[in-house]
């Protein structure tokens, strides 16, 4: 897996939305505490590239209990937050598709560093591959300017 990002954050509008709550609820059935992304900023459908964000808080269902006096984010939701920003990138590019997107694996994970609240995390994902039943992409994470995340999602149409 490459250590370097696939795109510099620097070169984007990080303010910019070009999906939010309602766009990415059309296309994802997570709901309530499993919506796992707050916006999508960037997507080059021709590069395969697709950039999210999820605010991270002291106040989110998770900060009290993982772990208690230092919240860290954890990384099985990061694996979560990344497949679904892959989701969405792959259901835009079958807008005929009713099907459900469902998980199919990770492979290659590896966690660089810790997500404590407060703070914005990006996901950045690319396109390495799409069949017709299934797609797989890299995706990494970064914060406070940290690459912490890195990993190869799996999905399937069920």
């Amino acid at each position: 897996m490459a250590s370097t990002l696939f795109i510099d954050l620097d070169s984007l509008d990080l303010d910019a939305r070009i999906a939010g709550p309602e766009e990415l609820k059309a296309s994802l059935a997570q709901r309530g505490t499993f919506e796992m992304l707050n916006g999508v900023i960037h997507r080059d459908a021709e590069e395969g590239l697709i950039v999210g964000y999820k605010d991270i808080r002291a106040d989110d269902w998770w900060a009290p209990d993982h772990i208690p006096g230092r919240p860290l984010f954890p990384g099985v939701l990061m694996i979560e937050s990344a497949a679904q920003l892959c989701s969405y990138d792959f259901d835009q590019r079958q807008p005929d598709n009713d099907s459900f997107i469902g998980f199919g694996g990770v492979n290659k994970t590896r966690f660089r560093g810790t997500v404590e609240p407060e703070g914005r995390l990006y996901f950045i994902s690319k396109l390495n591959r799409v069949r017709r039943s299934m797609f797989m992409y890299f995706a990494q994470a970064v914060y406070n300017d940290k690459l912490v995340f890195e990993t190869e999602i799996l999905g399937a149409i069920v």
